[in-house]
């Protein structure tokens, strides 16, 4: 969300709960991206807010009540508010249960693909007009086209993507593969880690396709354990995600961070295969190695940018003041990040228990 929005985002949000008569004196941060998560306290509510203009709330909440009516795992909206999208000041606010992390070492990956699993039965339950996920490639497609759209793209690079898009759409669609209703991205960063279990969250990506376009956006040795699954139509659709996402990092107002290395590695990763890689594995690859400046090296007393991802901000004090770091949703760049500071850094956090994949992070901070 654009910095000038978030103030008021938050106002909007505060403000329906306190009408609603939650209490609400304190307000974290839990995730920023096209919408704001924010845990609101001492009422312990998550609130979800969006610019009216960019949003499918209603559609998001309709659908979380009726797979909950299935004993799908996902997240509950919050039983104190009446079910339904809450408008004000231009924002459109939706009210969750805020769950208490639980904090496993690893996620397990034989439970993470049981739950995917139980969510895809869940949901061949429904009857709800959704996209296809076709549509969602056309849009990658259209977005990578237009040289207006993503002027930083280079023409052999916009050559590729638009050459993969096309033949990965056809190919899939010339298995036939049965299709169903879909989450369209159950990445780790949209699964909870709870005492009840693993529980999926955001559904604003939902469209109708078959279930290897979405294991495609999870990791391989989950996609491995999910009973049933064409390999070869997955590695296909490993393709077509990898496509769509670099498409997405080209646009200008992606707000990504660190887009651009980002879409340079998945253009890298496009041109190896097939087969491709898994989309974790390519951010990975990317988190792992990053472009460091000359002040971020070992001995300098500076501590610049190190890589920037959106589940933590931390800072350092040097003598020159207190300068940013670095910001990363991966574990070991919380040892990589100290290792760069000074001894006596003072490192200040903010954590997204909203997403299981900053759990383990949440612990090491908090240790600091």
């Amino acid at each position: 969300m654009q910095p000038s929005e978030i103030q008021r985002a938050l106002a909007a949000a505060m403000s329906i709960a306190s009408a609603l008569g939650l209490p609400v004196d304190d307000v974290i941060v839990l995730h920023d991206s096209n919408k704001l998560t924010v845990r609101l306290l001492p009422c312990d509510v998550v609130a979800r807010v969006a610019p009216i203009a960019h949003q499918v709330a209603q559609f998001e909440v309709g659908l979380a009540r009726r797979l909950a009516e299935t004993g799908s795992p996902v997240a509950a909206l919050d039983p104190r508010a009446e079910p339904r999208a809450y408008e004000r000041d231009g924002f459109v606010v939706t009210l969750w249960t805020y769950y208490n992390p639980v904090a496993p070492r690893e996620v397990s990956r034989a439970g993470y693909a049981n739950a995917l699993e139980r969510l895809h039965a869940g949901m061949r339950k429904l009857d709800v007009r959704t996209p296809h996920y076709t549509d969602r490639v056309a849009a990658a497609q259209q977005l990578v086209e237009s040289s207006n759209r993503t002027p930083e793209l280079a023409d052999a690079d916009r050559e590729l993507l638009i050459n993969t898009l096309r033949s990965r759409r056809e190919a899939i669609g010339d298995r036939g593969a049965a299709e169903q209703l879909l989450h369209g991205e159950p990445h780790p960063g949209n699964v909870l880690s709870t005492k009840s279990g693993l529980l999926f969250i955001d559904f604003e990506t939902c469209c109708r396709g078959p279930v290897e376009f979405d294991l495609a956006h999870v990791p391989e040795d989950v996609s491995e354990r999910y009973a049933a699954a064409d390999e070869d139509l997955l590695i296909e659709c490993r393709g077509l995600v990898l496509a769509m996402v670099a498409a997405w990092r080209w646009d200008p107002g992606d707000q990504f961070p660190d887009r651009q290395r980002a879409a340079r590695a998945l253009l890298s990763a496009l041109r190896l295969g097939p087969p491709w890689p898994p989309l974790d594995v390519v951010m990975r690859r990317m988190v792992r190695n990053p472009v460091l400046p000359p002040s971020a090296r070992p001995g300098v007393r500076r501590i610049d940018a190190i890589v920037r991802e959106p589940s933590w901000v931390c800072k350092s004090r040097s003598r020159r003041g207190l300068t940013k770091i670095g910001a990363s949703g991966h574990a070991e760049h919380l040892a990589r990040a100290k290792q760069w500071s000074r001894p006596d850094a003072v490192v200040i956090a903010s954590i997204c228990p909203w997403s299981a994949a900053c759990l383990d992070e949440h612990r090491q901070v908090r240790a600091w």
